[in-house]
């Protein structure tokens, strides 16, 4: 335990060169690996090369692997984070360092975050620190109902943070899409049906419709929605919008959809569930704040689930820029069963709505938010149960690389924890 809690990887500095990962086996400890199943007491981990080599209670540890004696701690999957601004900010506040939105841009679709994405950020450290590992990086929309192109990224100590650029794009068809498009839903539904007619378009005559809406640009990134090669993620809440989402296939059959928000998802989770849409969503979201979310209810993620929707717990709304909050999230819908008449989540449930179903949704099924053999060896060691608030990383690897946890806040927790007040100006003494 000595050994575990005495961090054995110094501090690393952002480098250009990727450090190499290490080979580590953490016996002893409960295991989760986010797949939904419960907890595995005295259990073990291998990492060899970057990757898991297997995970359980009766795994042997190969000969040369150092072991780690994790008694009493938690070993985890990284925490695989939906919806963030991850990189793309610095002070929210200041528009020179927020790159989230370009309302005066003349592209749409074709805005694409990666050559954006700043590792270096404080909520990259910050996340990291809390046992986020991944990431999905979401632009937002503002003068147009396509946001444009997010991207996968990993949380390591490096510049190479993009995984996977232009992964998926992502259109506004609520409320606000509404308001983006006029004022109205019969607006949205005819702009982004134009939208992707004239995408198909470019598929199939190979050229630009120059007297269409859309840019050669914004039609060249909407090509690889229609025809499936890219995930469209879709804000929406009213139940009756989701229908109408959903309805999207019957015209381009080949939609790859992603359901974001879904706040009224539970009153329509069985036409959900058919259609195999995944939805990303929220954790208690329970506030009728607008006329589309008048059905509002805690208990909407655990009744998607039931009715047999993938379900991830991402930052939308919440915890964009702090990911590291999603364990709370999945937490407090494990709590809400103690709630009579309320609909939550089990364990092993809510810890893959945070690990492997957004992974899965991602892109990268069996590959991350797991610890599976062949996975990406992304491990969180936690000093308690990773879903209770009082719970914190002690160790974080990513790709078998063991990762810095100081950030801009611990710095500033340990200046001001060892000041010396004699130093403070004459108005700050006693």
């Amino acid at each position: 335990m000595k050994r575990l809690l005495a961090l054995s990887v110094a501090a690393l500095a952002l480098a250009a060169s990727p450090v190499a990962a290490q080979d580590i086996a953490i016996t002893g400890a409960t295991v989760a690996t986010g797949d939904g199943s419960v907890p595995i007491e005295n259990a073990t981990v291998v990492v060899r090369d970057g990757r898991v080599v297997a995970a359980g209670d009766k795994v042997a540890v190969p000969a040369g692997v150092p072991v780690v004696d994790g008694s009493g701690t938690w070993v985890t999957p990284g925490i695989f984070a939906s919806i963030t601004s991850l990189g793309l900010v610095d002070v929210g506040a200041v528009s020179a360092s927020n790159d989230i939105r370009a309302s005066d841009s003349p592209y749409d679709a074709a805005l694409d975050v990666a050559p954006a994405i700043n590792p270096a950020a404080q909520d990259f450290g910050y996340s990291r620190a809390g046992g986020v590992t991944r990431a999905t990086v979401t632009p937002g929309a503002s003068s147009g109902l396509f946001a444009g192109q997010g991207a996968v990224v990993d949380l390591g100590a490096d510049y190479d943070a993009v995984t996977e650029r232009r992964a998926f794009q992502h259109v506004e068809m609520g409320e606000r899409g509404a308001s983006l498009a006029g004022g109205s839903r019969t607006s949205v539904h005819a702009m982004v049906r134009n939208a992707l007619s004239e995408a198909q378009y470019y598929v199939e005559q190979g050229e630009w419709d120059e007297h269409g809406m859309l840019t050669r640009r914004d039609a060249e990134a909407l090509a690889r929605v229609v025809t499936g090669e890219q995930k469209l993620h879709v804000t929406v809440h009213r139940a009756a919008d989701i229908l109408s989402v959903l309805s999207l296939r019957e015209e381009f059959p080949r939609l790859d959809l992603v359901l974001v928000g879904a706040t009224e998802g539970w009153m329509v989770a069985d036409r959900i569930a058919a259609s195999g849409v995944p939805v990303i969503t929220a954790a208690l979201s329970d506030l009728p704040q607008s006329f589309e979310r008048l059905a509002a209810t805690q208990s909407n993620v655990g009744r998607m689930v039931d009715a047999g929707v993938r379900v991830a717990i991402g930052g939308y709304e919440s915890s964009g820029d702090h990911p590291r909050s999603l364990p709370q999230m999945a937490g407090n819908m494990v709590a809400l069963n103690r709630v009579p008449g309320a609909t939550g989540l089990s364990w092993g449930e809510a810890f893959a709505a945070i690990t492997s179903v957004p992974a899965s949704i991602g892109g990268l099924e069996g590959r991350a938010g797991v610890l599976a053999e062949g996975a990406h060896g992304d491990l969180v060691v936690w000093d308690g149960d990773p879903l209770e608030v009082s719970s914190a990383p002690l160790r974080v690897f990513i790709d078998g690389v063991e990762q810095p946890l100081d950030n801009h806040q611990t710095r500033l927790r340990d200046r001001y924890r060892t000041l010396d007040e004699s130093e403070l100006p004459p108005a700050y003494r006693r």
